[in-house]
């Protein structure tokens, strides 16, 4: 089992503000792989980074082998990405989302239609692919991104608070279609999430950033083991303190920045 996400040394600054401080981590290919942390401690930064949104200031990763800054159309059609904020277009049906985003990835015509079918009946929305986003629950919005983010058959989906505000039914049902996803294509899966009992649940792996800085790794296990507490949300509590922290900056803007991006890069 090779690495899927490797990180070495990862530093980011913004002037004189470090937000991700000589961070080092990898991701297994196949694995489904927590990064959590409370608000601000650096999850949406190094995201950015490995994604391809933002380069670091040193340190080096590598994403299904390639550098997300020498190589980042390679990169980008390696993964797909849900973000915390809704992206999709309302105005557009189910159907035309996919059909944008599989353009928007170069998927050829006659595979582009027979994979937007397989995931639209894989996230049971087959029936509404014909209606406008605007008209979709919350829940049935976050099952068309994620849709959408494996229409190019990524190895890798980042998935940032893939759940939040979602009902627990949702939440459940959401998790189920990832897993058979992970087991039926070996998808590696990187999500974020505040819900601490999803993390225990769902994520063979964890590592918890804090202040921009990897303050511990392991399973759900080890974790609540190496701070003596109970649950993995004490455990938490234990490694980064009890106090309220400021938001982290939104990634609302992330889809557009990836179009964007992708409208500089060389065409496949």
């Amino acid at each position: 089992m090779h690495e899927m996400i490797e990180v070495k040394n990862l530093v980011k600054k913004f002037g004189d503000f470090t937000a991700v401080k000589n961070v080092s981590f990898d991701v297994k290919k196949g694995e489904i792989f927590a990064f959590l942390g409370p608000n601000g401690a650096g999850k949406s930064t190094t995201i950015k980074m490995l994604t391809t949104l933002l380069h670091p200031t040193s340190g080096t990763i590598r994403v299904n082998g390639n550098d997300p800054v020498a190589h980042a159309n390679e990169v980008r059609h390696s993964f797909g990405i849900v973000f915390q904020d809704p992206s999709l277009d309302d105005e557009l049906t189910a159907w035309e989302n996919m059909e944008f985003h599989g353009v928007l990835y170069g998927v050829s015509k006659k595979l582009r239609r027979e994979r937007i079918d397989e995931l639209l009946d894989f996230v049971d929305l087959t029936d509404r692919k014909n209606s406008l986003v605007k008209q979709f629950s919350g829940g049935m919005k976050r099952r068309l991104e994620i849709a959408r983010g494996l229409i190019h058959h990524p190895k890798i989906i980042f998935l940032d608070e893939p759940t939040l505000g979602l009902d627990p039914q949702t939440r459940n049902h959401m998790w189920s279609y990832l897993q058979e996803l992970n087991k039926s294509e070996g998808v590696t899966i990187f999500f974020t999430t505040h819900y601490m009992e999803e993390a225990a649940k769902i994520a063979q792996r964890i590592a918890i950033i804090d202040h921009g800085a990897i303050v511990a790794s392991g399973t759900a296990e080890s974790l609540t083991a190496q701070t003596n507490t109970k649950s993995l949300e004490e455990a938490f509590l234990s490694l980064t303190g009890k106090e309220i922290r400021d938001e982290e900056s939104s990634s609302a803007d992330g889809m557009r920045q990836m179009r964007q991006a992708w409208r500089g890069a060389p065409k496949r």
